[in-house]
């Protein structure tokens, strides 16, 4: 029987992903962690425990007691928080993956998944359509940190054969979470000030063109590749994915399409530096290719289904 331990399950990502895996597995399959005592109450469906992946001889422990056969590590400190303390974005983002893939060769895990980003890519790459092998040379600690753990991940595959499985996500935009130190925050925040009747400033310029992605296209991509014969991983760094690309200002005017009246204002600040070293689109045609993935959400479907379930998600809160 699968055991899945999921780290860093009370953020954006794990707090859809949890769900779906304990729907697909089943709820005592699961076990949710995070370092916060306050993330349990998003798991009352499953098993929950605080944990603290940089504490390896803890999560050693979790794997043997619960006989853990599949670990998804999402534990990280993300794009703007990092730059305020790089060090510790470091020391988290880099010991924390680590321990996991160190842990997976001693109790040999049967899969990992630990999930990358187009914060692997920089000012020299590409910016349309940025290909699964463009050049890479990202200017934030959290780039730096993405792009070492992607060989480390390929380096645990090839040297003691761990099947460790890994997306590159694009700006990740859900309802059901606030976002988490970001540079793409604004594409969820946006929809909770518009459901507020509430006037936003966003930290980008209205031309800023980034790749997102829906939650729901996420948790689907995470889970398919999950799910995909070994033979049909080729990439053992990680995959590209793309939803869509938009900028603020068709964000904005989606939203508006529903709400006339939302105003939105552009007060650039630290983040945009970071927006302007990545990828305005994405090609993913190796993770189409290898295990079929394919998005389902655009802008206009997205924003109805938000602003749709969002009101009656705060409420029941």
């Amino acid at each position: 029987m699968n055991k899945l331990l999921v780290i860093g399950a009370g953020g954006q990502l794990g707090t859809e992903l949890t769900q779906s895996l304990a729907n697909t597995y089943g709820s005592e399959a699961v076990i949710a962690t995070d370092f916060q005592e306050s993330a349990r109450s998003k798991f009352n469906y499953c098993r929950f425990k605080t944990l603290n992946v940089l504490d390896k001889e803890a999560v050693g422990k979790l794997l043997q007691k619960d006989q853990i056969t599949q670990v998804y590590h999402l534990a990280a400190i993300l794009s703007a928080t990092g730059e305020k303390d790089p060090m510790q974005a470091w020391d988290m983002n880099m010991r924390g993956l680590l321990h996991v893939l160190e842990l997976a060769r001693e109790n040999k895990l049967e899969k990992i998944f630990w999930p990358s980003s187009i914060a692997v890519f920089g000012p020299n790459t590409p910016k349309q359509k940025t290909p699964q092998d463009a050049l890479k040379n990202p200017t934030t600690v959290y780039g730096i940190s993405k792009l070492a753990g992607e060989h480390w991940c390929e380096y645990y595959f090839n040297t003691y054969g761990v099947d460790v499985r890994s997306l590159r996500f694009p700006g990740l935009i859900g309802y059901k979470s606030l976002a988490g130190g970001g540079t793409t925050d604004y594409a969820v925040d946006i929809y909770h000030q518009a459901i507020r009747e509430q006037s936003f400033t966003c930290f980008l310029q209205e031309d800023t063109y980034l790749p997102m992605m829906y939650m729901d296209d996420a948790v689907q991509a995470t889970m398919q590749l999950m799910a995909a014969p070994a033979s049909s991983i080729r990439v053992r760094t990680s995959y590209n994915v793309s939803g869509m690309s938009f900028s603020p200002r068709e964000i904005a005017e989606s939203i508006q399409s529903h709400h006339p009246n939302f105003q939105v204002q552009y007060a650039p600040d630290f983040r945009q530096q970071i927006a302007d070293s990545w990828p305005s689109s994405i090609n993913d045609d190796c993770a189409r290719n290898d295990w079929g993935w394919k998005a389902e959400f655009d802008l206009p479907k997205m924003t109805t289904e938000i602003l749709t379930k969002l009101p009656s998600y705060i409420h029941n809160l």
